[in-house]
C-alpha cells in the first residue's frame, strides 16, 4: 500500500482499499472501528464509509480487506472471492464452538489414526460438499443469531450449506507428539474452517477442534502485504 499519509481527503472518499492483518484476539468491527477513527481524526471529518468484506473471528489472525469511501460498493465482489487459510487442527478433543472459544465438552481415542487416515481422509473434503455451519456463529435463524441460541442452550437445527474447497493439505509430522496437524485450506466464499475441523475428526472416527488459524489470501490479495491496525494508524501520523 502507498503512504497513507499523503493522500488527500477526496482521494479517500473516491475510495481505498486497505490490505489489514488483523492481529490475534480482535474482533473484525474493532479493527474496522479503529481505522475509522484514525481517519476521521486525520481527514477531520465526522463521518466516514467504511467496511470490512468478510468476518474473521477473533481468535483468528490474518488478511482483512476493508474498503473506504466509494470503495464500500465494492465489498460484495471481495467476499465471493476465493479465500486461504492456514491453521492448526487439533485431534482426541471437541468444543462447542469447535475451536477454543469454548472448553471441551468430550474426549476421544486417537491410537487408531495413522498418517496414512490422516492424509486420506482429507479427500471427503475437496471439491462441491455439504457443510454444517457451527452453531457458535453470527448467522441469523429467525432474526436471531446462531450464538445467541447457544449461549442461551436453546438447541436449533441448522441447515447445510453448499461450499466449495479446492484443496485441503495438511503436514502430519507433529501427529505422534502433539495430536496435532498443521493445514493449508484453498476454499469458496462461506466455508467454515471450524466446522470443517470438527468434520475432520469424525471422519477420523475420533473428535477435534480447531485450535489456530490465520487468513493468508483473499483473490489475489495476500497478508504478506497488509498491515496492522496500529501500523496504518502510524503511516496515517495519528497517535
Amino acid at each position: 500500500m502507498e503512504n497513507l499519509g499523503e493522500l488527500t481527503t477526496e482521494q479517500w472518499l473516491e475510495g481505498q482499499l486497505l490490505l489489514v492483518d488483523k492481529p490475534l484476539g480482535w474482533s473484525s468491527f474493532q479493527a474496522v472501528n479503529a481505522i475509522k477513527w484514525a481517519l476521521l481524526k486525520k481527514l477531520k471529518l465526522k463521518k466516514i464509509k467504511i467496511g470490512h468484506a468478510g468476518t474473521l473471528d477473533p481468535l483468528a489472525s490474518g488478511l482483512l480487506i476493508i474498503c473506504v469511501g466509494k470503495f464500500t460498493k465494492r465489498i460484495p465482489t471481495f467476499q465471493g472471492q476465493i479465500k486461504t487459510y492456514t491453521g492448526t487442527i487439533s485431534i482426541g478433543n471437541t468444543t462447542p464452538s469447535y475451536d477454543l472459544e469454548t472448553e471441551f465438552d468430550e474426549t476421544f481415542e486417537t491410537a487408531h489414526i495413522s498418517i496414512a487416515d490422516l492424509q486420506e481422509k482429507t479427500n471427503q473434503f475437496t471439491g462441491k460438499i455439504e457443510q454444517v455451519p457451527p452453531l457458535f456463529s453470527a448467522l441469523k435463524k429467525d432474526g436471531k443469531r446462531l450464538y445467541e441460541y447457544a449461549r442461551q442452550g436453546q438447541e436449533t437445527e441448522i441447515q447445510p450449506r453448499k461450499i466449495e474447497i479446492h484443496s485441503f493439505e495438511i503436514d502430519p509430522s507433529r501427529f505422534d507428539s502433539t495430536k496435532e496437524v498443521d493445514f493449508e485450506v484453498v476454499c469458496s466464499k462461506g466455508t467454515y474452517i471450524r466446522s470443517l475441523a470438527n468434520d475432520y475428526g469424525k471422519a477420523l472416527e475420533s473428535g477435534a477442534h480447531l485450535s489456530a488459524l490465520r487468513r493468508t489470501k483473499i483473490g489475489e490479495y495476500e497478508v504478506a502485504y497488509a498491515l496492522t491496525p496500529k501500523e496504518i494508524k502510524e503511516s496515517l501520523c495519528v497517535n
